[in-house]
């Protein structure tokens, strides 16, 4: 049995079940979907799952038990993305010609808004990133509802319903998350020992075009002062330098959570990874010249993460408040209490959205 499944003993849904289709087009799609899958299958609703072939997004969903069906491989242009996004609408139109859904779900996720369009259903389509350019535009013109965090830098007109939380609070929640330290014993760790999370992106993502973290010389003093404190274990979507390799993190992609949980801190280019530090009360350093409105309420409303965009001085604050902050005595202390006032301002994201979803269909049926 996946973990966490024997907690959702549910009610059932009155007397007519909702028929869901949900596209997972990243591996942080998995995780922000997995309980909410979870909840409605055990409320009695019937759940589909298409997934995209990227990254580890189908490994993922097969580490947590989910049934799916792969439709597409990520692409590595923009022209490959267009024809990746075309084939998938085709692929997608069929699946739910025959499975015949009353609501199509995805994270700023084109096709099911437009397949639902096409269909006759409704489509709820969820987003954190203001970033997303054609896709976001495209997606925003069919989506019958877009629902975003409350920090959400953009106003999208009337489609849009905001709410009090975050992603990551989809499956970082104190209900759905237990961190297992057995997880980083198994690499060489323990509880209480000092190491560092350090990630860097591929810079392909759609949003990351034309963005900026670090340089390779600023990897090589990054990591260099790292180690002068603790372990050091890397995160990469791109290749890496011979000398980095050992340090690459080995534990199954369904377990780093347990890892940025016992991190004493987290350096990188990676937003998601960011936001999920500040939800476990970790310190996190951001290096990015994109930003966002959550990581934006993070650092200046609960100051739980530290963000360097300007691509001139980025490389210089970052170092410099990777050594103010190893002064700090009980530095993860302070961060679990930043944290857990942030939780009890936020909402639990996956219970909001099983709520969500059936009023909605409740209204639909009413109307």
């Amino acid at each position: 049995m996946v973990a966490g499944k024997a907690l959702f003993l549910e009610v059932a849904f009155g007397e007519s079940s909702i028929k869901l289709l949900i596209d997972i087009g990243h591996p942080a799609h998995v995780h922000f979907y997995k309980h909410f899958i979870y909840l409605m299958n055990a409320r009695g609703h019937e759940v589909l799952v298409t997934a995209r072939k990227k990254d580890n997004a189908t490994k993922l969903l097969e580490a947590y038990s989910i049934d799916h069906i792969v439709v597409g491989k990520a692409s590595e242009s923009k022209l490959g993305l267009i024809k990746e996004w075309i084939r998938r609408d085709i692929d997608i139109y069929s699946i739910a010609k025959n499975f015949k859904p009353d609501i199509f779900t995805g994270i700023n996720n084109p096709c099911m808004a437009h397949i639902a369009k096409i269909t006759g259903s409704k489509s709820i389509i969820f987003n954190d990133t203001e970033h997303t350019g054609l896709t976001g535009w495209i997606t925003g013109c069919f989506a019958d509802l877009v629902c975003t965090p409350s920090s959400f830098l953009k106003d999208l007109g009337e489609k849009q319903q905001k709410y009090n939380g975050y992603h990551e609070l989809a499956y970082l929640h104190e209900e759905f998350f237990k961190p297992k330290p057995c997880v980083i014993e198994e690499e060489g760790l323990k509880v209480g020992d000092i190491f560092f999370i350090v990630r860097f992106v591929s810079w392909e993502a759609g949003h990351d075009y034309g963005q900026r973290g670090f340089d390779p010389a600023g990897k090589l003093e990054l990591i260099r002062q790292l180690k002068s404190y603790g372990e050091v274990v890397i995160s990469s979507e791109g290749p890496l330098p011979e000398e980095f390799k050992k340090q690459c993190i080995t534990v199954p992609v369904e377990n780093i959570h347990s890892f940025l949980y016992y991190a004493s801190l987290y350096v990188g280019e990676g937003a998601t990874m960011a936001s999920e530090c500040c939800a476990l009360g970790t310190p996190a350093i951001y290096v990015n010249t994109l930003t966002a409105g959550v990581l934006q309420e993070q650092e200046h409303r609960y100051g739980l993460v530290f963000s360097y965009a300007d691509p001139e001085n980025a490389m210089t604050g970052a170092l410099k408040k990777v050594t103010e902050l190893m002064q700090c005595n009980k530095l993860k202390d302070e961060w679990r209490q930043k944290a857990k006032l942030m939780l009890e301002e936020k909402i639990n994201v996956t219970r909001f959205m099983v709520k969500l979803v059936e009023d909605y269909y409740a209204d639909l049926a009413n109307n």
